[in-house]
C-alpha cells in the first residue's frame, strides 16, 4: 500500500551515517565528534533529482521520436542555525583545522530524511543520500535573524521507502 500521508517540517528529522572506506572513515570521525549522527536545528533542506534527458529530433517531425535518458545529478542545500563549524568541516575534512601539505580526502557519508507523523505512527517516508558530499558552505550573520550556516551538496545516489 502507498504511503498517502501529508507531512510538514516539524515531521522530520535528518540523521547521518558513513559508507566503506576512506572518505567514509573521514566523515566518522567528525560525527562522532560533534554528535551529528542526529542533525538538529536545520532549518531547511532541499533535494533535487535531475535527468540530462537527450531529445532524438527526425527530420520532418516536430515532435521528438525518442527520449534517452542521460546522466542523472543529485543536488540540494540544508540551512542549520546550530554553528559549530562541523558542516565546514565534512567539506573540507582535516583541511578545517589545518593546510595540509599534500592532497586530502574529503569526507563522504549518507543523510536520511525522514518525515513521520506522530497522529500515525508506523506511516513514514524515508529519503536516504548515499555518497554525499558538500561543496559549498556559506555563514549569515544577519542584523535581526537568527545566525545560520548552509551547505549545499550533491550525492552519488538516491532511495526512497515508504511505509504504510
Amino acid at each position: 500500500m502507498a504511503n498517502t500521508s501529508v507531512y510538514t517540517g516539524a515531521d522530520g528529522s535528518i540523521s547521518l551515517s558513513t559508507p566503506e572506506g576512506v572518505e567514509g572513515q573521514a566523515a566518522q570521525g567528525i560525527i562522532d565528534a560533534n554528535d551529528l549522527v542526529s542533525v538538529g536545528r536545520a532549518q531547511g533542506v532541499s533535494v533535487s533529482v535531475s535527468s540530462d534527458l537527450k531529445a532524438y529530433h527526425e527530420i520532418g517531425s516536430r515532435y521528438a521520436a525518442e527520449l534517452r535518458p542521460g546522466n542523472v545529478t543529485v543536488t540540494g542545500s540544508i540551512k542549520r542555525a546550530y554553528v559549530n563549524g562541523s558542516l565546514l568541516k565534512l567539506l573540507l575534512g582535516e583541511a578545517a583545522d589545518t593546510r595540509p601539505q599534500g592532497n586530502w580526502a574529503q569526507p563522504a557519508f549518507n543523510m536520511s530524511l525522514l518525515v513521520e507523523n506522530v497522529s500515525q505512527p508506523g506511516v513514514r517516508n524515508t529519503v536516504t543520500l548515499h555518497g554525499v558530499k558538500f561543496n559549498n558552505w556559506n555563514y549569515e550573520i544577519p542584523e535581526d535573524d537568527f545566525v545560520m550556516e548552509a551547505a549545499e551538496f550533491q550525492a552519488l545516489s538516491i532511495t526512497v521507502g515508504d511505509e504504510a
